[in-house]
């Protein structure tokens, strides 16, 4: 049973940063995923990522075994979002529901929803919120004021014991609906975290093992441009003499365009700043083949997060004085017009 107070966040976010070390373990020792073997897939984190990367849909198999899926599925591309999360909803549905026996536990069988017992176990709030069929945080703080999962006020709790002992009907419970109203909760927090974490955790790694000089975009200020300061995931070497910037991104197919648009405004107001700025843009998901043809016309380099490793290699190549790996030179000045006295 996990412990007090460990919220499904905390819970998840530890999870995917041990998958994350898992498939760059695999990645290093496999060259890429290319040269797979039984040796590295004997604990179940590698085993599982390479099975749920290759959209098999079982995972009772020996590392042998697993070598054998992957031989037989080469042709079939690796999803890395499927790969890494797979593990991580298997954790947190699990203490999803742990949280609901001890919900049910602490409240006699979802009768007595005590105000104390409330605010001493906030990490229970995304079970309470589906019991009294509220299904979004914005309904909920309409009905009982701001509260989290980290934090329930006093008053806060004593709102929600209200509302609780209004909606909830014990005899009416049934537990697995409950666990399925989780799962939006759950899909949330992963969607979350696989664009807060997972690519731009594989980035680092990248610049990491070849000694590339970074700065993430919460280690500085802002990165300065024409119409606009603002910061990129990743400066190189630093904010303060940059070389280089990166953008990191997730998309669907549905949004591509939208998310394409962005992009290229950043990367031309940073470029159109200085001509010896390097713009790389690492992509994941269901980008469509014209936005991303019409990003490279803007982006240095466009890259698949799964060629990040040499994409370092250019980086290091570049900020060590190799100028043959700037692309694109943006000319973009703006300037107010000069005015005649009438």
């Amino acid at each position: 049973m996990s412990e007090p107070h460990v919220t499904l966040y905390a819970l998840a976010d530890a999870e995917i940063r041990l998958y994350i070390d898992a498939y760059l373990q695999l990645v290093a020792s496999s060259k890429g995923l290319a040269d797979i073997r039984p040796e590295q897939l004997t604990d179940r984190r590698p085993r599982t990522i390479l099975l749920a990367g290759l959209g098999v849909s079982r995972f009772d198999f020996t590392a042998e075994e697993a070598v054998e899926n992957w031989k037989s599925r080469q042709a079939v591309p690796f999803d890395l979002e499927a790969g890494i999360t797979y593990g991580v909803y298997e954790n947190i549905r699990k203490v999803g529901s742990e949280f609901l026996e001890s919900v049910e536990k602490g409240t006699d069988g979802f009768t007595k929803f005590d105000p104390p017992f409330i605010k001493s176990n906030p990490q229970y709030l995304p079970i309470l919120q589906h019991l009294a069929g509220v299904f979004s945080k914005s309904a909920l703080k309409k009905q009982v004021g701001s509260v989290s999962d980290n934090s329930i006020s006093a008053p806060a709790s004593n709102r929600l014991s209200t509302l609780l002992t209004e909606r909830v009907k014990p005899a009416d419970i049934n537990k697995g609906e409950i666990l399925q109203r989780l799962e939006s909760t759950l899909e949330g927090i992963v969607r979350d975290l696989v664009g807060r974490v997972l690519l731009e955790s594989i980035v680092v790694s990248a610049l990491e093992k070849r000694g590339v000089a970074f700065q993430r975009e919460n280690e500085y200020d802002s990165l300065s441009g024409v119409i606009y300061d603002f910061r990129a995931d990743f400066v190189l070497p630093n904010a303060a003499e940059p070389l280089a910037f990166i953008e990191v991104r997730k998309s669907s197919s549905r949004h591509a365009s939208l998310y394409a648009k962005d992009k290229m405004f950043s990367a031309i107001n940073w470029k159109g700043k200085r001509r010896d700025l390097l713009a790389v843009l690492v992509v994941d998901g269901e980008w469509t083949r014209e936005t991303l043809r019409v990003m490279a016309c803007v982006f240095d380099y466009v890259v698949p997060i799964g060629r990040v490793d040499d994409l370092a290699n250019t980086l290091k190549a570049y900020l060590g004085g190799d100028a043959t790996k700037l692309r694109w030179l943006i000319d973009f000045r703006i300037s107010e017009a000069n005015r005649k006295s009438t």
